[in-house]
């Protein structure tokens, strides 16, 4: 399976209930990893971008907990968008993707859970840098 298809949107199995909804994220049951690492973004202005880098190792889940923002993975070889804007769902977001995150709606929350503690050296801050190791790793697997 290719980076690409790796990435894909995941139900967080939502418990409904009249006093207010519930949804549960367990590493290694509903996502792929176990969850060393959780961030969010937040008062991002309407429209703004955020990312813009890849990762060597790190896998990721995005998860719009208010409001909505486009995510857009990159393999090297091909870009995709997609657009979160329910609570329940979360974009994974496998090793050697370069990811942006844009459009956020006014007030939206982005989440994201991540399978590494902060690293620097797991960084690409330059997309022809990531574009040549990401196809290095494609010919290698």
């Amino acid at each position: 399976m290719s980076q690409m298809e790796q990435c894909r949107l995941i139900e967080l199995p939502p418990h409904h209930d009249v006093r207010g909804n519930l949804s549960v994220v367990e590493g290694g049951i509903h996502i792929p990893f176990d969850i060393r690492r959780v961030y969010y973004l937040y008062d991002v202005p309407g429209g703004s971008a955020r990312a813009g880098h890849g990762h060597i190792e790190l896998q990721q889940l995005f998860i719009a907990m208010s409001g909505s923002f486009d995510v857009i993975v990159d393999d090297g070889y091909e870009r995709k968008k997609f657009q979160l804007n329910r609570s329940y769902y979360g974009l994974y977001v496998p090793r050697m993707m370069w990811r942006e995150v844009e459009n956020f709606s006014s007030g939206a929350v982005c989440v994201v859970l991540a399978s590494t503690l902060y690293d620097k050296q797991d960084y690409f801050h330059d997309y022809d840098e990531f574009k040549a190791a990401a196809h290095r790793h494609q010919s290698a697997t």
